[in-house]
């Protein structure tokens, strides 16, 4: 397929229009600011140049005295097309007030107004003309429609706009080309291809002049991150085009060696799934799943138990063999990035099993307390088991909304100029509430996001975050009982005295006294580093900052945390390259609108009534939008998902 030119039509000299050359295969920039004009020289425009400044005066002046606002200039462009590609609202109100043509053609490519602001990703501008009639099916002299320009250019807000107006998600070019094609080909992120399948494109449709796939046009370019989608959603990795490649071979053809290993491995998989009986077993998601929860079980004990046993150690060792060479197969044959993440909580789940295992078979005789010692440990161990279990199955606050729902918030947020990516989900379709966040790993919204923790396998959010805490708090406890419990077997079995026997003397004497307790003991320790550090981190994030872990991770993306200071920088008075004094610049610093003081934080999340003495803020985060002023004592009346403008002049 020829490569096409995705630039606009040439355009003013002093104001030239940044477009790409694909027959280079460079992406397209933006354009540049314009140059600095003093105020007098506006009077002297000529109506093209007014338009592209928004100079509105000068507009009114020139048209009121006869200009035909419909007239076009030396290179076949409309004054609509100026003031649609510059973004100049005001101007295209006027101008159709006047009798403007809302889909002339014109342009080195023969495109519409529409096409130009799609192009440059004006999503007000494309709302704008739409409802002045504007039609955004009409093709291009490159035969592309709006939705294909908005796709090959990541503007992801326009085709989410553009399909919830009624284009159709699978609409071809003139070569047959959808805008998931486009896009798996030309934008090297997750967006806005992910919203393309979110609303239904066709994964393994092919184009009309070289039977190619989107996965194919992905291979072409490159484009791991989206193979990975288009893979991970069901894309044919055995698809031919017209030329009988697949799409391995178009990344042969373009010699990434990285890509052609990753689908060879994909290809040997699906291959072995057909011919040996484990591959058909693997193949299976459910049994892959419960291979995934018990191979930690076994692991764990064959690893403890064989030198346990009363045999030499020769012996052992070859008993060990056979399980090392079964258990490795099994590994590669059942683990992979879709299982990766079940194995922290198959391992804790493993190992709090053979710990109770070793206390009650092993430590519980070495164990001489008083009742009120197991009364606790008892206590305890409940208290554990219903908070782990609430932070694993409790619905974390997942934000859900049907397709009429998506169609009706794309609109409303579109039409009020605030169709944002940070404020709105290409995946799930809805606007994102306060403090929430898509999932990469539930491929979810999750109300009041923290993370997701593997450790529960679910995602941490506004419905079971106290639960989580109340998990790390209790396990932290029940790991000190064993560490205890492994003390007291080892003063009696093997009595230690590090300064005598060093680190060598101590591990050879707990290793002879039980190499079972040595090794339960070994994980108890490892366990207790990450759950500690956990739990000194959340409480951490939950008291003194007043943050989730997302936040804190991506607290420079959030406006509404960036809080003013009375300081200033050192570039006070700083003129700019027009000749612009900037003024002073205060200093910002990190603080969360959300913070009502350490007691109250942790109170808040807790959900604390303590029969009333205690008063938390009750906020449903799943439709929380706004910060209200009474948020909390550092609360900005700004919004708290507020971008940058970016305003673009050409």
């Amino acid at each position: 397929m020829e490569e096409r030119d995705p630039s606009c039509n040439p355009l003013d000299p002093l104001l030239n229009n940044a477009s790409d050359d694909l027959k280079n295969k460079k992406e397209a920039g933006p354009p540049p600011a314009a140059s600095y004009v003093a105020p007098d020289d506006c009077n002297s425009f000529d109506i093209v140049r007014a338009t592209q400044y928004g100079v509105i005066h000068r507009v009114h002046e020139l048209i009121e005295a006869g200009y035909d606002v419909n007239q076009m200039d030396h290179e076949n462009v409309s004054l609509l097309h100026w003031a649609a590609i510059n973004n100049r609202t005001e101007i295209v109100n006027y101008f159709m007030s006047k009798g403007a043509i809302v889909d002339r053609f014109g342009g080195h490519l023969d495109a519409t107004p529409l096409h130009w602001a799609t192009r440059q990703g004006h999503l007000g501008m494309v709302v704008q003309l739409m409802s002045c009639g504007a039609d955004p099916s009409l093709r291009d002299g490159e035969g592309c429609s709006c939705i294909h320009l908005a796709s090959q250019f990541g503007h992801t807000a326009i085709v989410a706009y553009l399909i919830a107006k009624g284009q159709d998600v699978d609409m071809l070019d003139k070569t047959g080309m959808t805008p998931l094609m486009w896009s798996a080909h030309r934008v090297f992120g997750y967006d806005p291809t992910r919203l393309l399948l979110t609303f239904g494109a066709t994964l393994n449709k092919v184009d009309k002049l070289h039977g190619n796939t989107a996965l194919h046009w992905a291979c072409a370019s490159g484009n791991h991150v989206v193979i990975r989608l288009l893979l991970n959603k069901g894309a044919d990795i055995h698809a031919f085009n017209f030329k009988n490649e697949t799409p391995l071979d178009i990344a042969i053809g373009q010699s990434n060696a990285d890509l052609v290993k990753k689908l060879r491995q994909m290809q040997a998989t699906a291959e072995a799934s057909k011919k040996t009986l484990l591959g058909k077993y693997a193949a299976n998601k459910i049994f892959r799943r419960r291979v995934a929860y018990v191979y930690p079980f076994l692991a764990i004990f064959i690893i403890g138990f064989i030198p346990e046993l009363s045999a030499h150690w020769a012996l052992k060792v070859l008993i060990f063999f056979p399980f090392f060479i079964i258990g490795n197969m099994i590994f590669k044959a059942f683990f992979d990035e879709n299982t990766s993440h079940m194995i922290p909580i198959a391992i804790y789940l493993a190992t709090k099993f053979w710990m109770y295992f070793t206390w009650f078979f092993y430590l519980l005789p070495y164990l001489h307390e008083s009742p009120s010692f197991h009364v606790i440990f008892a206590l305890v161990t409940i208290l554990l088991t219903y908070n782990f279990y609430k932070a694993w199955r409790t619905d974390p606050g997942y934000l859900k909304s049907n397709r009429e729902d998506k169609i009706r918030t794309i609109l409303e947020l579109a039409e009020s100029q605030t169709l944002r990516l940070d404020q709105f989900c290409s995946t799930c379709l809805i606007r994102k509430p306060l403090r929430s966040k898509h999932c990469s790993v539930c491929n979810k919204c999750v109300a009041k996001f923290d993370h997701h923790c593997p450790w529960v396998d679910n995602c941490v959010g506004a419905n079971n975050h106290r639960y989580f805490i109340g998990y790390l708090f209790f396990l932290l406890i029940m790991l000190l009982f064993a560490v205890y419990g492994c003390l007291q077997f080892w003063q009696v079995e093997c009595p230690i005295d590090f300064y005598e026997d060093g680190i060598t003397g101590l591990a050879y004497k707990t290793l002879k006294a039980s190499p079972w307790v040595a090794w339960i003991a070994l994980n108890v320790a490892i366990h207790l580093v990450w759950v500690s550090t956990l739990f000194t981190c959340q409480m951490y994030q939950i008291v003194w900052l007043a943050m989730t872990t997302n936040e804190r991770m991506n607290q420079m993306r959030y406006w509404g945390m960036q809080h003013m200071t009375g300081d200033v920088t050192d570039e006070c008075e700083e003129k700019d390259d027009h000749g612009h004094s900037h003024g002073q610049h205060p200093k910002t610093k990190i603080v969360s609108p959300f913070h009502r003081g350490v007691c109250k934080n942790l109170v808040d999340l807790m959900n604390w009534r303590c029969c009333g003495l205690l008063r938390p803020l009750q906020v449903d985060w799943m439709s929380k939008f706004t910060l209200d002023p009474d948020t909390g004592p550092n609360y900005q009346a700004s919004n708290f998902h507020a971008g940058r403008e970016n305003y673009q002049f050409v």
